[in-house]
C-alpha cells in the first residue's frame, strides 16, 4: 500500500488562482468565493497532487504525510 496524504489549503493565503484545479481537477474545488478546497482532506500520494502544490503561485496548498504529519510539500529545509 502507498502513502497517504494530509492535504490542505491556507485560505489566508490562496488567491484564487485555480491553477490547483489545472493541475488536479479531482483533487482540489474553487468555492463561490474563488478559495481552494481539497475535494479530500485525506488521499493516496499522486503526482497530480503534487505537481498542484509545486504550482500554486502562492504556495497555499500544504501537504503532509497522514500517519504522523511529516511534511511532503513544502519540503522542511
Amino acid at each position: 500500500m502507498g502513502d497517504r496524504w494530509h492535504v490542505e489549503v491556507d485560505r489566508s493565503v490562496c488567491i484564487g488562482s485555480g491553477m490547483c484545479v489545472n493541475h488536479a481537477p479531482k483533487g482540489f474545488r474553487l468555492d463561490s468565493a474563488r478559495q481552494s478546497h481539497p475535494t479530500a482532506p485525506e488521499t493516496d500520494a499522486g503526482e497530480r497532487i503534487l505537481a498542484a502544490a509545486e504550482g500554486c503561485p502562492v504556495e497555499a496548498i500544504l501537504i503532509t504525510l497522514a500517519d504522523g504529519g511529516e511534511p511532503v510539500y513544502p519540503p522542511e529545509e
